[in-house]
């Protein structure tokens, strides 16, 4: 959508607010600006059998409770009442048949205004998401921006994780957000996975169920649902599941003993939603069937025999793991049979939610079926208070969100994260003379990235820095470029964000990229620094062990920055440690 001028939108945001009732606040309500219940019992909250959810069900046809089921993507940018997105949610929303909404990229004084509009549209309250693994400014603009969960388990914290929790919690409920996809807590045995990686805890069972349980708790007992995903594991594959199926080649026991630890942890702190994964596990299920489409894993495992009585939730069904012959609606009718509550992102959410009605009227799936996954929905809604509260006060926003106590936890994460993985000529702290040369360079593993930008612009600020940016389009004239100004550089600050790379992967590096990267130290000047700075995965250290200086931040925001800047001017000793092991270990 495109963007409108803000004080007309905040100007809108008000008198909307101020046009529509406000519903009162439940006896036993945390408060009135939430409405939430803090006891986030699973078996307190899926139990509960309150008017509110017996008389909605009641009241409800199969068709609109088929709509419970849907939650479909939302632009968080407002443009016009003329896009096409607006104009189809709702309808959607009018018509009953969605449940919910799940915001992309946008702005926080949107997505409240959104959120308002699209509530007031729908008879049953709309449960309103985000994937916010990093808070809500992984989505909306405005909001604190925090480090990837990888950086929360280096700096070893669980209240720090626990107090993360609660700022993502008040931040995105004020919004209207309140279910969060998040945590990830996929152990990353495997260093070249390409799409979860940092966004583990880590490697370590321990220590993964200890921040994922101090982050859950603190999301949860601010009213925010938290989600465990990928169901039943993520971390030892090689594919992104948005492109292609992922395998994970484990059997039943090597499962039991390493990928199912965090989730049966995370059910027993409490978690109220997990999220099944698109990925083939053959040992348990005997086909390449993607796990969030196979009732042997979603019901069998998580639900019978994991005892999970909260709600299951599919991964985006528009991913193209799902691609193998199926129409949409052919996915969301297997997703349903398998045990799914909340089929997430479909790409036409009114093909699936006609596909699923068809089911239900032809006796494929059951009315029975339809109506439990309704009532776990409503259940969670009402514990949320949406049913007593659904619109949010914009007039709050600058308040909740963006405020100075998430800026200091987020700052301190990033301190506290930061891990010196090896300094091997005491290079850190920099010792550089008065006017010293200090060259910046960027390496990239595809063309166009942005990563390294802001740091180099801040690192401009205290040293006299050149910025050279290696991509694989690099030609051998940046190289040479490159190697000149070497010749005269008095320090060496190497960057990059890569996001994933193995010694057993096939690197999206070039040899011209490598053999410069590995070639530093003998170029330079004698007695010349290089200090290496990842801004993605610690794994990337490995490809260049002749570099006797290494620092992780596990993420790239301004907080991680300046850390890094202060760690290299000497004003504080990294104490981060890594959470994971850089070669692949056996569980």
């Amino acid at each position: 959508m495109r963007p409108c001028h803000k004080p007309f939108i905040a100007l809108l945001l008000l008198s909307l607010f101020a046009a529509w009732p406000h519903p009162a606040i439940a006896k036993g309500a945390a408060s009135p600006e939430t409405g939430y219940r803090k006891n986030y019992s699973v078996q307190s909250v899926f139990s509960n059998r309150d008017p509110w959810i017996e008389r909605t069900l009641r009241n409800m046809t199969v068709r609109e409770k088929v709509g419970q089921m849907i939650v479909a993507k939302v632009e968080g940018r407002y443009g016009s009442t003329d896009h096409p997105e607006y104009r189809l949610v709702s309808r959607l929303a009018t018509e009953g048949k969605i449940g919910g909404i799940m915001f992309l990229k946008g702005d926080v004084e949107s997505a409240a205004m959104l959120t308002n509009h699209f509530q007031s549209l729908a008879a049953v309250p709309l449960l309103v998401s985000a994937d916010m693994e990093r808070g809500l400014a992984m989505r909306l603009d405005g909001a604190t921006k925090f480090s990837a969960a990888m950086a929360v388990s280096a700096a070893g914290d669980p209240e720090l994780a626990r107090r993360m929790g609660e700022i993502i919690a008040r931040e995105a409920r004020a919004v209207g957000i309140m279910h969060n996809y998040a945590p990830t807590v996929d152990l990353n045995i495997n260093p070249a996975n390409p799409i979860i990686n940092t966004r583990s805890f880590g490697d370590r069972i321990p220590l993964v169920n200890t921040m994922s349980a101090a982050f859950i708790d603190g999301m949860q007992s601010g009213g925010l649902v938290a989600t465990a995903k990928h169901f039943p594991g993520h971390g030892d594959v090689t594919v992104d599941s948005h492109k292609a199926l992922p395998v994970l080649e484990g059997d039943r026991k090597r499962l039991e003993r390493y990928e199912l630890q965090p989730f049966r942890a995370a059910i027993s702190q409490g978690v109220l939603s997990v999220m099944v994964g698109h990925l083939a596990v053959p040992k348990l299920t005997g086909s390449l069937e993607p796990a969030s489409l196979s009732r042997t894993i979603v019901t069998g495992l998580l639900r019978d025999e994991l005892n999970f009585k909260g709600l299951i939730v599919t991964d985006a069904l528009n991913m193209k793991a799902l691609e193998n012959g199926l129409t949409p609606g052919q996915v969301a009718v297997k997703a349903v049979e398998a045990g799914n509550d909340i089929l997430l992102f479909p790409e036409d959410p009114e093909q699936v939610f006609d596909a699923v009605c068809a089911a239900v009227e032809s006796g494929r799936i059951s009315e029975r079926r339809i109506e439990t996954s309704a009532r776990r929905i409503l259940q969670l809604k009402h514990w949320l208070g949406l049913d007593r509260q659904k619109l949010v006060d914009t007039s709050r926003l600058h308040e909740l969100v963006g405020s100075p106590e998430g800026e200091r936890i987020a700052k301190r994460l990033a301190e506290e994260s930061l891990t010196l993985v090896r300094n091997r000529e005491n290079a850190l702290p920099l010792r550089l003379p008065e006017k010293a040369e200090v060259l910046n360079i960027i390496l990239n593993d595809q063309p166009g990235e942005s990563i390294g930008r802001s740091f180099a612009e801040k690192l401009g600020k205290e040293y006299k820095v050149t910025s050279v940016r290696l991509t694989p389009a690099s030609t051998a004239e940046t190289f040479r470029k490159a190697s000149m100004l070497l010749s005269k550089a008095d320090a060496v600050v190497l960057t990059t964000g890569i996001q994933a790379w193995s010694s057993s992967m096939p690197s999206k590096l070039t040899d011209l990229q490598r053999d410069f990267v590995r070639s530093l130290p003998a170029m330079l000047p004698k007695g010349a620094p290089v200090i290496f700075v990842s801004f993605g995965t610690p794994y990337i250290f490995d490809a260049f062990p002749g570099i006797g200086t290494a620092l992780c931040a596990y993420s790239s925001n301004d907080y991680s920055e300046a850390a890094i800047i202060r760690a290299l001017k000497g004003e504080f000793i990294p104490k981060g440690k890594l959470p994971v092991s850089l070669e692949k270990p056996e569980p």
